[in-house]
């Protein structure tokens, strides 16, 4: 059988047993090894499985992920966002649309801590929406608001995401991590100009926060909410700048992060043990699941690079389609928003990466801004109906009153907002490549 068949039939059996609700490491690590015993014998399957496994564990990086997840979930079950948005909403509520700008600005210090979308949709649906809703913002408006700052989970480091593709692509992860700041910020504040846009020409959308409502709280109150609030982001400095400096290494830098979080939080009285057992919990939880899908990612990789598939796909898009390298990486993109619409981003990472990263390197692309090109495309294609992962999850936390329909229809001008992003970060790669030139000297 021509490998071609091969792998269209390793495409083919994974998405029909994804069909069937197994978990994504399961169907992909099984289609993987099945694949590799089938086309090298029982042995051959089996040090595949092996071989990765060692693979994974020798990489010391990787020692980060349940370190930042311990951090976000310490911060986030702790209750400090609250006085975050607090602080947001008494600084920034004379301005139109204020509060919904407070939140994007709240949403990106939670990819701080975080680096998960879903924690920020959590944190955004259960604390910003109902005061939004209080104060009477377009219902359209915040759902759209807190779908996008939520978003920038997977962008801003410590993104969880980037880990997994730094394996699969070779790459480093603090390279990434940096490489996904300025984009990040660029998008927020692409973000926010749009809203306080809307809000000034109708502020019927994000009306200001009220005189009333601002005399009753006192010089003395909003700096000590400043105070508070600015915390999270003190724990955050505390982690990355001596990484930035070159003081301590990604691994060392994310210890630090997490015990800074759980110290904020004993300090302030709100860890307990029932806290810390969630949070514990929680970290093993998705730190494991994330280990069995990179460790399914590589195994189906492996078997990819044996057939040599990539070399199929790069003589079908360059020699059968006659496509150039800016019109091949564009398809590229637009394959991983279509994906969006019924996978998540570590299933399409695992489905594609295999073949798309060595085509990006065959075309002489730069792998780092690669990444970050292909976080903004899962971020867009978290918010593309008819199955985006940040509208079920929104329609699951919002009121009864906010309809599927409402949520579809709040995120259109967003994800315009994003394409447009995304754009200014591929024609102008620096956007994405300076600071990491700046810091490692690349």
């Amino acid at each position: 059988m021509p490998y071609e068949m091969i792998a269209a039939l390793m495409f083919g059996s994974m998405l029909m047993m994804m069909l069937t609700g197994q978990r994504m490491f399961g169907v992909i690590g099984f289609v993987a090894v099945v694949s590799a015993i089938f086309l090298w014998g029982d042995r051959g399957g089996h040090d595949l499985a092996f071989a990765q496994t060692i693979k994974l564990m020798n990489w010391f990086p990787l020692l980060t992920l349940p370190m930042f997840i311990f951090m976000g979930y310490v911060l986030s079950e702790s209750r400090l966002a609250d006085d975050l948005y607090r602080m947001f909403h008494v600084w920034f509520g004379r301005v139109p649309g204020g509060l919904a700008i407070g939140t994007i600005m709240l949403m990106v210090l939670i990819s701080a801590m975080n680096g998960l979308s879903v924690a920020g949709m959590a944190i955004g649906a259960t604390i910003a929406l109902p005061e939004l809703l209080k104060r009477a913002y377009d219902k359209r408006m915040v759902t759209g608001v807190i779908q996008a700052g939520a978003s920038l989970g997977i962008l801003v480091p410590p993104s969880v995401v980037m880990v997994l593709y730094a394996m699969i692509a070779r790459q480093p992860v603090g390279q990434l991590w940096l490489a996904g700041i300025l984009p990040g910020l660029m998008l927020a504040s692409l973000f926010m100009t749009y809203i306080w846009l809307r809000c000034r020409f109708n502020p019927a959308l994000g009306p200001a926060i009220s005189e009333d409502d601002l005399a009753q709280v006192s010089r003395g109150e909003k700096y000590r909410l400043l105070l508070a609030g600015l915390l999270p982001l003190g724990i955050f400095a505390v982690m990355m700048v001596p990484f930035v400096m070159g003081y301590t290494r990604l691994v060392e830098s994310s210890v630090i992060g997490a015990l800074a979080a759980l110290a904020a939080s004993i300090a302030k009285g709100r860890m307990t043990w029932a806290v810390l057992e969630v949070c514990t919990k929680r970290t093993l939880a998705i730190s494991c699941m994330f280990l069995w899908i990179i460790l399914a990612a590589l195994a189906f990789g492996a078997v990819f690079d044996g057939l040599r598939a990539v070399d199929f796909v790069r003589a079908l898009f360059m020699e059968n389609l006659g496509l150039g390298r800016w019109e091949i990486l564009i398809l590229m993109q637009l394959s991983f928003i279509i994906m969006g619409t019924f996978l998540d981003d570590t299933a399409m990472l695992v489905i594609v990466a295999p073949l798309y990263v060595p085509i990006v390197r065959m075309l002489e692309f730069d792998l780092i801004w690669y990444g970050v090109l292909y976080t903004i495309t899962c971020q867009i294609a978290y918010m593309t109906p008819p199955f985006g992962y940040n509208l079920f999850l929104m329609r699951a936390m919002a009121p009864k009153d906010v309809t599927l329909m409402d949520i579809y229809r709040s995120i259109i001008p967003f994800v315009g907002v994003m394409i447009l992003g995304l754009a200014l970060v591929m024609i102008f790669p620096q956007i994405a490549l300076w600071l990491p030139d700046l810091v490692f000297n690349r």
